[in-house]
């Protein structure tokens, strides 16, 4: 299996040029599946923290980088939607989210914010024994009680500390949302109608917005809250 990942064949969310090298790092195995951008991209390409692969690797062996929380020593590990990226010697931190074109980007946030992650609730099962696991939009799982209201498509927040859930947004009419893939990734607006489709179409979900509103599938709209909104204002970092 190759080590390496042609720049033109890399996924549309990736923050990287496509025709300034043939080559760039490819994300070893972790959260996020394909769509995982490597930590070393983002510390290259996208913030400027390194010049190369060595320089990220002797960053990430002195634990100055925790993604979520945790330290990391991989320099391929990968780097999705709603991360926490923080450097703490340098007192900065970043959220990964989405921007209008599908890209991810790195929204600045304050240490507070920094604290805890987002995450949407793709699937629910009952495990041996009679607890209820919920299986996050990266792969990870949370385990809850088993009188626990929560649903697939409900988002969660994760304490990057205890791990423990500190705050619940569910999937409903009035409920804020942003796309995250699609034309309409980086929209934020209030869900106005949720059409089920019977079968095997995928439902659809109406966003109402300042700019007028649109339409996309379930699987590309995450519930999130207005500390979302107020950390787009703060500005995204340059790709």
């Amino acid at each position: 299996m190759t080590r390496h990942q042609k720049r033109l064949s890399v996924p549309n969310s990736w923050p990287v040029e496509r025709k300034t090298d043939t080559f760039t790092v490819k994300a070893g195995a972790g959260p996020h599946g394909e769509a995982g951008v490597p930590l070393v991209v983002l510390l290259r390409d996208v913030l400027g923290y390194v010049d190369s692969t060595k320089e990220a690797r002797y960053a990430l062996n002195n634990d100055s980088i925790l993604v979520n929380g945790d330290a990391i020593s991989d320099e391929q590990r990968p780097i999705g939607m709603f991360d926490i990226l923080a450097f703490p010697e340098r007192g900065e931190y970043f959220r990964v989210f989405p921007d209008e074109g599908g890209r991810l980007a790195l929204t600045p946030v304050d240490e507070e914010a920094a604290g805890s992650r987002l995450g949407k609730i793709t699937n629910k099962t009952v495990v041996p024994g009679g607890v209820v696991q919920l299986t996050l939009h990266d792969g990870t799982n949370v385990r809850v009680d088993d009188d626990a209201d929560y649903d697939t498509n409900d988002s969660i927040v994760v304490d990057n500390e205890t791990k423990e859930i500190v705050a619940h947004f569910e999937y409903e009419e009035g409920a804020l949302v942003t796309a995250v893939a699609g034309q309409h990734a980086g929209q934020i607006g209030e869900i106005d109608d949720i059409d089920v489709t019977l079968g095997s179409g995928d439902n659809t979900v109406t966003v109402a917005s300042e700019d007028g509103g649109y339409e996309t599938v379930e699987e590309y709209v995450v519930v999130i809250d207005e500390n979302f909104t107020d950390d787009d204002e703060a500005g995204d970092s340059d790709e």
